[in-house]
């Protein structure tokens, strides 16, 4: 075999036509870095013409507008770069990362919201029974000059944003192509999906290290935290499951219960707590998942999926077809785009 042969063959698969997994996902955020950076460039040439929503602060009603923006931009950057990749690199479908619409979905995804809600209360409830939180308040801001109503508006779009895109990028696509680049002869579509859960897992919680009230404990039980959020999607192959645990997760841990979120205030809660015990148990300043009461609630919710998709599918197994590059994946596509250009 030439040199070049030898060098192309270590980034392109020639069976399935197309890049290997580590340069698709390397792609994948290269887009998602352009297309941020234009949308900022553009947010900033806007902002040039009123510069006081430039120079607004938390305690200013314009910041609630800036940083729905900003989290928008990041929604639109994530969605926008893994579209492209899945059309570019991956040949496939955006819905194969996760979106084949139906009635089942939503049944999902109304599951996902639901877990996510119970399980913080049932966290909030033993933290208060226990006299770790007292309650000093109610429809608290963290700015007083902020609307309640307005800062409600900001977190809702915030979590309903991280939600999709935290979920799209982790499970949706880093995962499949972390799989599907792991399923070689000797390991197997099932371990390659194993060993793919995993490791975007322990990515996933990485990449919160850097949050605010972060230290080892709080990286190791957000790995898995991770997990947890990808059960759901191991299970069923779609990101409904996951996508409504962690919004509802999010929003009534902060915006509800008045916890802090991996690490940060939230900026309205309906309710205001002062936080007591053992951080080891509580969190602490992160939050209830930096805790061993977090790695209690993650157990119930890990067995109540697996309840749950017993349930409505009658049978619980690994969807290692997530492992697997499959001819309806390309045969989809060509036909989308013949579909297209008649």
């Amino acid at each position: 075999m030439s040199f070049v042969k030898f060098f192309v063959k270590i980034f392109w698969n020639h069976q399935e036509k197309r890049l290997r997994a580590i340069c698709r996902l390397l792609l994948q955020l290269l887009l998602m870095t352009i297309i941020s950076a234009v949308l900022s460039i553009l947010l900033a040439a806007i902002l040039r013409f009123d510069p006081r929503l430039y120079a607004s602060t938390p305690e200013t009603p314009s910041f609630a507008l800036f940083m729905i923006i900003s989290t928008l931009i990041t929604l639109i950057a994530f969605t926008s770069s893994i579209w492209l990749a899945g059309k570019w690199f991956d040949r496939r479908q955006f819905k194969a990362f996760g979106f084949h619409f139906n009635s089942s979905y939503f049944t999902d995804f109304a599951f996902g919201l639901a877990l996510g809600a119970v399980l913080m209360t049932i966290i909030f409830l033993i933290e208060w029974a226990s006299g770790w939180i007292t309650i000093r308040g109610t429809m608290h801001s963290s700015y007083p000059d902020q609307p309640f109503a307005t800062g409600l508006l900001q977190t809702v779009i915030l979590f309903i944003s991280v939600g999709i895109y935290e979920e799209l990028y982790s499970r949706g696509y880093m995962l499949r192509n972390l799989a599907e680049g792991l399923n070689l002869r000797f390991i197997g579509a099932r371990n390659a999906l194993i060993l793919a859960w995993v490791i975007s897992s322990a990515i996933f919680g990485a990449l919160h290290a850097g949050n605010p009230n972060a230290s080892w404990i709080s990286t190791l039980n957000l790995v898995v935290a991770g997990l947890f959020l990808g059960l759901g999607f191991v299970l069923t192959g779609e990101l409904a499951i996951p996508i409504g645990l962690h919004i509802t997760w999010n929003f009534f841990q902060g915006n509800v219960f008045g916890f802090p979120v991996s690490g940060t205030t939230p900026i309205v809660s309906f309710i205001a707590i002062n936080q007591k015990g053992n951080d080891l148990i509580t969190g602490g300043a992160f939050g209830p998942e930096a805790g061993l009461i977090g790695l209690f609630a993650i157990g119930i919710g890990s067995v109540l999926t697996v309840l749950w998709v017993k349930y409505r599918y009658g049978q619980i197994r690994l969807k290692t077809e997530l492992a697997q590059y499959l001819t309806t994946d390309k045969k989809e596509l060509e036909n989308e785009t013949l579909a297209v250009g008649e």
